[in-house]
């Protein structure tokens, strides 16, 4: 049995809960779909969740695990979690000062950079969406501040016996980076009416309160459907390994359905 848990993360500095939900789901039933954690104790719930589900346990978070190759290469990092130990040290001040090869403030023009995207997110394109850099830490649809301030949390899981992918070893317990677009298709997610019809003609069997919470907010949505895809999904989840690519090694890669890097 697998008991999948998707997060719609919130990099906001303060009052984080109001946006930060999480879905768990098993067998296709969804047996929580909450707000109101910080994401200090959505990591904890977590860690309590792993000891409550022995045979296994998958976890999807909505934040990049990493930065393009060569950020890293550039820093002396030889690892993913040599860049979460740096952000643990320099995230907030990178956030304050917002310099390249961050950006995004006002009158900011997007920087010159080897690469703004890693190679996941080159790919991870869905009805003309694309992924935003993480590169980008301030302005509309920004993914680099809640990745920031989610990377350190990862150094937490990996010490309570999560593997973290694609890097880790092999475990009944892993954690894996999605990005709902790709779960959700292209919906209008910003459209109470768009997410209501969406949930109304799905295939998953949700009660009526569950279908109006799911559908009451794009994160909250964003973490049902999540949530329920990867449950379908169970069995590609049991069988993600880490990469040998030297790039993915460094990169980590977004976790989906029949993804060929995973």
């Amino acid at each position: 049995m697998t008991d999948v848990v998707a997060v719609d993360w919130s990099g906001a500095r303060t009052g984080e809960g109001r946006r930060l939900w999480l879905a768990h789901v098993r067998d296709g039933q969804m047996l929580e779909l909450t707000s109101g954690r910080t994401r200090r104790q959505v990591i904890d719930h977590l860690i309590e969740l792993k000891a409550a589900c022995p045979e296994h346990l998958a976890v999807g978070l909505d934040f990049s695990f990493s930065l393009p190759a060569w950020f890293l290469h550039q820093r002396g990092l030889r690892s993913a979690a040599d860049l979460w130990r740096e952000v643990a040290e320099h995230g907030e001040t990178w956030l304050h000062d917002c310099q390249p090869p961050f950006w995004g403030k006002k009158g900011d023009r997007r920087p010159e950079l080897e690469e703004h995207l890693r190679r996941t997110e080159r790919v991870a394109t869905i009805g003309g969406i694309a992924a935003k850099s993480t590169f980008q830490i301030r302005g509309a649809g920004t993914v680099g501040t809640g990745s920031l301030r989610g990377m350190p949390y990862l150094l937490d899981l990996q010490r309570a016996g999560f593997c973290i992918a694609p890097f880790d070893p092999p475990s009944c317990h892993t954690v894996v980076e999605v990005y709902p677009r790709l779960m959700t298709g292209p919906v209008h997610k910003r459209n109470l009416a768009d997410r209501a019809a969406y949930l109304e003609r799905s295939r998953w069997t949700l009660s009526p309160g569950q279908r109006a919470l799911a559908a009451s907010s794009e994160d909250a949505f964003d973490a049902a459907i999540t949530a329920l895809v990867m449950d379908e999904h169970a069995n590609e989840l049991r069988r993600v390994r880490p990469t040998d690519d030297p790039d993915l090694r460094l990169e980590g890669w977004m976790w989906a359905p029949n993804n060929i890097e995973a």
